[in-house]
């Protein structure tokens, strides 16, 4: 038996929607001979079945084992072709693609003059929708056919493509230089997160330095432009620069809003650039201007004229509902965020084919500081120990050491201290693992660890002690990362001050709100 997530044609299938699945039948039935076809029995097999079972396929007599491989082969190009032909997958880079097809066969044929008319046309919706790929392959062909038929028509010709040649290619070099350094530093950034000392600061700045091309901004195009804006925010990520990030990601959001039609050759990028201009505005806890910004997003994807698929719908839910959470973390309103724990579970089961490990785990910290903020320490647990549990997590080793650290807190807060001394030592030893233990981890553990010595009378002076020491890294450039996971400032406040962590935040809030 196959694991349902592991059976590519199985995950095709049941991502399909009606109209899809209407238009694939109609699409096979084209032609008489294929309504009885293994393909489309197949086909209607899966479709019933909740969940993929190679052995109701071969009981059913629809295929034997040995050629079972070779149908579900033939079945999967099928409904990529039906896909292809829906008009709800129609964009610019499709249609490109097929005229640049279309002209391949042209040529094959002889026809070279219509070959060349469809390549043309083709060539200048390439360079105005920023397709300069495709625009470059065109180009090429155009070049390989004039060596065999010339025109006439035009009698500088060959010099005009051999410059539209280098030109496109000098573009699509930089743009490419940009895409591959973007890739790098988001990689170190799941990979690690953000730098931890002066000599991480170091690697990345000199890494970052070395890497980025020269460049003259008035010669970029959009595409080169957005990819050089990437580079920069992650770059600002990984060396904690908040205010950079926002520069960044304001820039990205603007170059969108400044070239609209991009927007519908580019919505997943536009999501993306949304999504990261929030988390800016978070971290520099600009409630006002990060309010408007969701709202925005919402109003502009929900939209009948934002393009509509299931990978848009998937990123859609993600980074909306995760920046409602960082809402009412921003303004202490932990109690209205509750209705959102529900929402965000039904959508992960609805996404989880299209949703990786890492998202869904950072959903759940964020579910479990949300009930951590209104004393659900219980559930606050519960979903903590979902990621705690994770084995199979490869990414964001800092959201699996704050995980850890949360948990801790949550056990102290709801009075499982029974085996805190067990987690104690496991979180050390994980932290240590990791190469993560800093200042503000070891006070928390120090604290935690010296709980069960202190006399109640005391407690409120250890309070205080440990607010104190920690308030010192505050701002400190690399410390200050903890405060990112854990509002452990406000944590102790609230018990300074006996007053919900809630109330504590709301708080700070109003006076910070701009």
């Amino acid at each position: 038996m196959t694991n349902t997530h592991k059976d590519a044609l199985f995950v095709l299938v049941k991502s399909l929607s009606k109209s899809e699945k209407r238009q694939f039948k109609l699409y096979v039935g084209r032609l008489g001979v294929n309504t009885d076809a293994k393909f489309l029995a197949l086909f209607n097999l899966l479709d019933k079945t909740k969940r993929y079972d190679e052995k109701v396929i071969l009981d059913s007599g629809i295929v034997k084992k040995s050629q079972l491989s070779n149908l579900k082969a033939h079945l999967y190009k099928q409904i990529l072709v039906s896909l292809r032909l829906n008009p709800v997958n129609q964009n610019i880079r499709v249609q490109l693609r097929e005229q640049l097809d279309f002209a391949t066969i042209l040529y094959q044929k002889g026809l070279y003059k219509q070959s060349l008319k469809i390549l043309d046309k083709s060539k200048y919706i390439a360079i105005d929708n920023e397709e300069k790929n495709i625009a470059y392959e065109i180009v090429e062909l155009e070049k390989l056919i004039e060596t065999q038929y010339i025109t006439r028509s035009i009698p500088d010709r060959a010099d005009e493509l051999v410059v539209q040649a280098k030109q496109l290619s000098e573009q699509n070099v930089m743009a490419s230089k940009l895409s591959n350094l973007s890739l790098q530093l988001y990689g170190l950034m799941l990979k690690v997160g953000y730098v931890r000392s002066d000599e991480d600061l170091i690697k990345v700045k000199t890494y970052f330095k070395n890497k980025l091309p020269k460049y003259n901004i008035d010669k970029l195009g959009f595409r080169e432009k957005l990819w050089l804006y990437k580079a920069h925010l992650w770059y600002s990520f990984l060396i904690q620069d908040f205010l950079s990030c926002y520069k960044y990601s304001n820039k990205w959001v603007d170059l969108f809003y400044e070239n609209e039609k991009m927007i519908q050759l580019n919505p997943v990028f536009f999501i993306k650039g949304n999504h990261y201009l929030l988390e800016s505005l978070f971290y520099v806890k600009y409630s006002s201007q990060f309010r408007e910004t969701l709202y925005r997003l919402e109003a502009m994807v929900e939209a009948k004229s934002f393009p509509k698929n299931d990978n848009i719908s998937s990123l859609a839910f993600l980074y909306i509902n995760a920046n409602k959470l960082n809402l009412h973390f921003m303004e202490g309103t932990f109690e209205k965020g509750l209705y959102l724990v529900k929402i965000i579970e039904y959508g992960i089961a609805k996404h989880k084919d299209r949703l990786d490990a890492h998202h869904i785990m950072l959903l759940y910290y964020k579910i479990a500081s949300l009930y951590f903020g209104v004393g659900d320490n219980k559930n606050c647990i519960l979903y903590l120990k979902r990621i705690i549990d994770n084995k199979n997590l490869k990414m964001r080793e800092d959201l699996m050491c704050f995980a850890r650290v949360l948990s801790l807190v949550a056990h102290y807060e709801a009075g499982m201290d029974y085996h805190m001394e067990l987690q104690l030592k496991s979180t050390y030893k994980f932290l240590m693992k990791m190469n993560d233990l800093h200042a503000v981890q070891k006070e928390m553990i120090k604290f935690l660890r010296n709980l069960g010595s202190i006399y109640p009378s005391d407690l409120r002076n250890e309070f205080q002690k440990l607010y104190n020491e920690l308030k010192k890294y505050e701002n400190h450039p690399y410390e200050k990362r903890a405060f990112l996971y854990l509002d452990i400032l406000s944590w102790l406040e609230s018990h300074l001050e006996n007053k919900p962590v809630a109330q504590i935040i709301r708080e700070k809030a109003m006076q910070q709100t701009r």
